[in-house]
């Protein structure tokens, strides 16, 4: 099984560079199990639409994810591949990840490239968005806990035990 993990934002916005940050805390601990690969792609949506096309299994998109909870609220969604409409707007220098993903349906359809089975989103609740390096502390906490829910993810992919994605992280065990 192919498994991509995605870090997606925009680390000039405070929070929303969380994904990035996930990213590279994988990144720098490195030992991912054959068959996982970690990318930070920032604010290149374009990249990770055809980056998929590569053949994965899962993509697994790290992202700041506003909710209404409080700051540093991890939550976890399965994103309906197959109800993509495939009309996102073409922005080269940037798309929202709900477009991303809707344009990965699209070209997948398009090229035949039927392997990208399950996308899941490991959502955070930002505190802040606006302009500015670093983020917040709680968010910056959940950074940690956010790699041990993507290990458990991860795990419970490669051994093909079943979960079904919840808003509740501690459910993936």
């Amino acid at each position: 099984m192919r498994i991509l993990v995605a870090g997606v934002g925009n680390v000039f916005f405070s929070d929303d560079g969380f994904g990035s940050e996930v990213a590279r805390r994988l990144l720098a601990a490195g030992g991912l199990p054959a068959g996982v690969e970690v990318v930070d792609v920032g604010i290149r949506g374009m990249h990770l639409a055809y980056q998929v096309l590569e053949g994965y299994d899962v993509l697994v998109v790290v992202d700041a994810h506003p909710g209404g909870r409080a700051p540093g609220t991890l939550t976890l969604h399965e994103h309906d591949l197959a109800g993509a409409g495939g009309d996102a707007a073409f922005d080269p220098h940037g798309m929202e990840p709900d477009a991303v993903l809707d344009l990965v349906g699209a070209l997948a359809r398009g090229v035949d490239a039927s392997e990208l089975r399950r996308v899941l989103v490991l959502g955070c609740e930002p505190a802040t968005t606006g302009a500015g390096m670093g983020l917040t502390p709680p968010v910056a906490a959940a950074v940690d806990d956010a790699v041990d829910v993507l290990g458990r993810i991860v795990a419970r992919l490669r051994a093909g035990e079943p979960f079904t994605a919840t808003t509740d992280t501690g459910a993936i065990r």
